[in-house]
This record gives C-alpha cells, sequence and structure tokens, in this order.
C-alpha cells in the first residue's frame, strides 16, 4: 500500500457531483501528474459531506483544511499553491455565518463542532466505494466479536 503525504477528499455527494466535483478530480489529477506529484498526493472521492450549499468541497489531508465552492480553476491553483507550494489558498476556505471569519479546519467548522457521528463517522473521510478503505478504518469490527 503507497504511502502519500496528502490526501485530497473531494466530495462526491449529489449536489457536489452536479456542482461538477468529478471535473475538479479530473483537473486535479491532470496538474498533481503535469507537476510530478502522483506518488505524493492521494485524491479520493468521499460521500457526502453534509454541507451540500457549501459544495463542491475538497478537503487536505493531513492539514484539514475545508474548500468550498471549488470549480476546476480552484483545483488548478490548489494543486499549485496548497500541494506544491504548501500555501493554503484562502479565498476558498469556508467562512464562518456570524462573523464572517474564515474557518481553515475542518474539524473548527461550527456545522461539525458538536456533531457526534456514529453510523456515519467515516462519511466524507474515505472512499465509499472502497472495501479496503472500510476496513482500515475498522469497518466490520462488529462481525468479528460474533
Amino acid at each position: 500500500m503507497a504511502c502519500f503525504r496528502s490526501h485530497v477528499l473531494v466530495c462526491g455527494g449529489t449536489g457536489c457531483i452536479s456542482g461538477g466535483s468529478a471535473q475538479i478530480i479530473e483537473t486535479l489529477l491532470k496538474n498533481i501528474k503535469a507537476n510530478f506529484l502522483e506518488k505524493e498526493i492521494d485524491v479520493i472521492q468521499t460521500g457526502c459531506h453534509g454541507m451540500c450549499e457549501a459544495g463542491p468541497i475538497v478537503v487536505i489531508y493531513p492539514e484539514g483544511t475545508f474548500y468550498t465552492h471549488v470549480n476546476t480553476e480552484d483545483a488548478k491553483e490548489i494543486v499549485a499553491e496548497h500541494l506544491l507550494k504548501g500555501r493554503i489558498v484562502k479565498r476558498l476556505l469556508q467562512k464562518e455565518s456570524l462573523t464572517a471569519q474564515m474557518v481553515p479546519h475542518y474539524r473548527d467548522l461550527p456545522f461539525y463542532r458538536k456533531q457526534v457521528r456514529i453510523a456515519l463517522r467515516n462519511c466524507g473521510y474515505i472512499n465509499p466505494d472502497s472495501l479496503d478503505e472500510y476496513i482500515a478504518m475498522d469497518g466490520y469490527q462488529a462481525w468479528l466479536k460474533l
């Protein structure tokens, strides 16, 4: 299994798909390859993040940077600035609704801060079509207890 320095998670929920997330993934992959980063950066389509009004959504780990309203031109900039140079693209960060303050990290967003996800704890973190990713996140542990 390959070890990547960064994982780029692109929302694959219905709202984000209708907003162009498939084209964003294509653009990310093309620009990652053009910058010879394909062995360092993994792009994963995830399930819905739950913030459809902010989509398409792109989250980059290990930082947890949460980009919203991303389009294909933004995807090029994310590769050039964030993934290549390590600079966050601030204009794409989610803004807190009351203060308009930018929230750079996924874990600090008010929408998620008070949530305790149980059944959907991996939603937005793994590819919902990947059995390997599900198992890596302790999927099927309850079955092992039978």
